[in-house]
């Protein structure tokens, strides 16, 4: 079994996945980043698929098409979102539905999208986590696969939450990836 990894940044979360001895074949990084120096310090192929584009106009198929691409270039079985900045479009579930995984900064369907964390800061939650889920077309929205609680202290600030958040998904997401690999997610 094969795991891509799909990532944007410092890579603490592939730092977690290569210490739990994951069967990583390829990283794949849409901006240069840490993940990327990971990768090669650990010697495993890595392609930055820059996206470079920003704009309305941005093309989403054409890019998620490169980065399918490049995933089925390493014959991967299972894809792993680690924090990557881009959001594919439905050609990526198309080819890897089912077979792909994210993490996200909250306890799903509580606060989908990208400022999970300060979302629920501002809500006045009294706890908020982390979730495993399968990707589907719609963000944040996959059956979910794993979660655990993280409680909002009364001194929090979106970067003191988001890193005990962070050291809970550095731990839950590869027991989901394990348990996967494990019993084989082919299609």
């Amino acid at each position: 079994m094969q795991v891509g990894v799909l990532a944007s940044g410092t890579g603490s979360i592939l730092r977690a996945m290569l210490e739990r001895r994951i069967p990583v074949a390829v990283v794949i990084a849409d901006r240069p980043c840490g993940a990327l120096d990971i990768a090669r310090d650990a010697g495993i192929p890595d392609e930055l698929v820059e996206r470079t584009d920003f704009s309305k106009n941005f093309d989403r198929v054409a890019y998620t098409d490169r980065v399918v691409a490049a995933l089925r270039a390493h014959d991967v079985d299972l894809v792993t979102i680690a924090g990557f900045g881009t959001i594919l479009s439905p050609p990526f579930v198309e080819a890897f539905g089912g077979r792909a995984l994210n993490t996200h900064p909250a306890l799903l369907p509580a606060f989908k999208g990208w400022h999970a964390v300060r979302d629920a800061l501002e809500a006045g939650v009294d706890e908020t986590g982390c979730t495993v889920h399968l990707v589907t077309e719609d963000v944040d929205a996959g059956p979910i696969l794993a979660q655990e609680a993280v409680p909002v202290l009364e001194d929090d600030t979106e970067e003191t939450l988001h890193e005990r958040i962070k050291e809970v998904e550095r731990r839950l997401y590869p027991d989901v990836i394990e348990k996967m690999v494990r019993e084989g997610v082919r299609q």
